[in-house]
């Protein structure tokens, strides 16, 4: 029984791994701009990219939500980016339960790429935080739905 469900069915369901990380606790503008660096890559490439986001050595280019971000060193053609180290952790996470998922049915993960990375937001989980005067100031938390499809590539 599924919760949710995948917005891309790939074409052989024998030769794809799917792994879903449903509604974890970080930001959904920071899980839109890792999925789409991640897009494209082999898996073990993707999870040495998290793992150099984690450690401060390698920042996300941030394309789509650049507004105010500061400029940072080794982008390649681009200006924009940042250390989503939170948002990195849960999504690599993930990315070791998509490498599980394509052990367990067999597959080579050694060239598994990852053809569908997306973030899409969740519940929101409503809080009020009580203020002077009777008022009340609400403190909101979008949660984010994050999906992996990798497919068998280059036989």
């Amino acid at each position: 029984m599924a919760r949710i469900k995948y917005s891309y069915q790939p074409a052989d369901e024998t030769k794809a791994a799917k792994a879903m990380g449903y509604e974890m606790p970080i930001s959904f503008k920071h899980a839109v701009e890792i999925c789409r660096e991640l897009r494209g890559k082999k898996i073990e490439e993707a999870k040495k990219i998290l793992e150099d986001v984690i450690a401060l050595r390698k920042p996300i280019p941030f394309k789509r939500y650049k507004k105010k971000v500061a400029h940072k060193h080794g982008l390649h053609k681009w200006y924009a980016g940042r250390y989503p180290q939170k948002a990195a952790k849960f999504i690599l996470k993930v990315l070791k339960n998509l490498e599980a998922n394509a052990e367990y049915k067999g597959l080579d993960v050694d060239k598994l790429v990852i053809v569908h990375a997306q973030a899409k937001k969740g519940r929101v989980i409503k809080k009020y935080m009580p203020r002077a005067f009777g008022r009340a100031t609400p403190k909101f938390q979008q949660l984010t739905t994050v999906e992996f499809v990798a497919e068998v590539r280059g036989e």
